[in-house]
């Protein structure tokens, strides 16, 4: 028993166990806040990564219609419903095909 007690008394050991409590429990950037900051890390690169694919997507569509009349038409009639003069232009919104 008096060898346990001794072990604690140990000037190493305690400082060890201060150290050890500072860093988990009191110090600023404890293991709490890296474990969040890492999780926000790792979240903000899932949103990078989705905004990277949407600008590859925004500047294929860009390219095509700079250069393909067919689709500066196509999306003219979707986007802002623009029509020829001699045509009706039906609107439907939803899901009116599926059951």
């Amino acid at each position: 028993m008096k060898k346990i007690s001794s072990f604690f008394y140990n000037k190493y050991v305690l400082v060890t166990a201060f150290f050890v409590v500072w860093m988990l429990f009191i110090d600023q950037r404890d293991v709490f806040y890296v474990l969040q900051q890492k999780h926000q890390l790792q979240s903000l690169q899932l949103k990078k990564q989705y905004y990277e694919q949407q600008i590859k997507l925004v500047q294929i569509d860009l390219d095509n219609l700079q250069h393909n009349p067919a689709a500066i038409e196509k999306f003219a009639r979707e986007k802002y419903l623009m029509k020829k003069p001699n045509e009706d232009v039906f609107i439907v919104e939803g899901d009116v095909f599926h059951n």
